[in-house]
């Protein structure tokens, strides 16, 4: 079933680049990423009821909390450092291309 998440601190393609990384081993090509949107969209396809629990802890561990999530202003800060970090690395390790 695909689902959609507002997502905090994705800023560019760098970004969506690393969230698409991260999560294609387990989703696949379902991963998008609307920069369009605000606050930020993902979509992804989730097939089974621990899918959502991995792609949320996914996207925390990379500092793109869900927009709902409750987080404290440290907390908060921590997780726009890491986001900021993912996003350069994104930026040099861009997904391929769908063919």
């Amino acid at each position: 079933m695909k689902k959609r998440f507002a997502v905090a601190n994705i800023r560019c393609e760098g970004c969506a680049n690393t969230i698409r990384n991260a999560l294609s081993q387990r989703f696949g090509d379902s991963v998008e990423v609307d920069l369009e949107a605000v606050p930020r969209i993902v979509t992804v396809d989730l097939a089974e009821e621990e899918d959502e629990a991995f792609f949320t802890s996914t996207l925390r561990k990379l500092g793109y909390p869900l927009i709902d999530d409750e987080t404290s202003g440290i907390e908060s800060a921590v997780m726009k450092g890491k986001s900021f970090v993912s996003c350069a690395i994104g930026k040099f390790n861009p997904t391929k291309e769908k063919q």
